[in-house]
């Protein structure tokens, strides 16, 4: 018997499932969305605030604050999440280069902030969350 159209679309979800992408390991895009915000430019450390609790509660709504004195736009990326990058703020010359935001997390991880200055530079911080009720799933 040959298999049906149900039979070969079923293999292939499992295999999508069980393989990994690109090689070795699965990637939820991770460096890539870095990379397209960055514009492949490395993000020095330092010069960004990023405020977030090192132990989450709750992972459906963890408080993120993220400040950097000259930026023109902050992201912040999650390291575990289904998508990474979690949020941009770009900010006017009015404006002070701070935001406020709760996001959720799928497990324990780190929460990156990555801020573009105004002289085109990107400087980062990165914080581990341990999350002990996720919030995605």
């Amino acid at each position: 018997m040959a298999p049906t159209r149900r039979d070969v679309l079923k293999f292939g979800a499992a295999a999508a499932v069980l393989l990994p992408a690109g090689g070795a390991r699965a990637s939820n895009g991770f460096e890539d969305a870095i990379a397209r915000f960055t514009g492949g430019a490395t993000a020095i450390d330092g010069g960004v605030v990023l405020d977030v609790p090192e132990i989450a509660d709750n992972g459906g709504a963890v408080p993120v604050r993220v400040a950097a004195d000259g930026a023109r736009r902050i992201a912040i990326f999650t390291q575990a999440n289904p998508y990474p990058g979690v949020a941009v703020f770009a900010f006017g010359p009015l404006a002070p280069p701070q935001a406020t935001i709760r996001i959720r997390l799928a497990r324990s991880q780190k929460v990156i902030a990555i801020a573009e200055m105004e002289d085109g530079t990107f400087r980062r911080a990165t914080r581990q969350v341990a999350v002990t009720v996720g919030g995605c799933g």
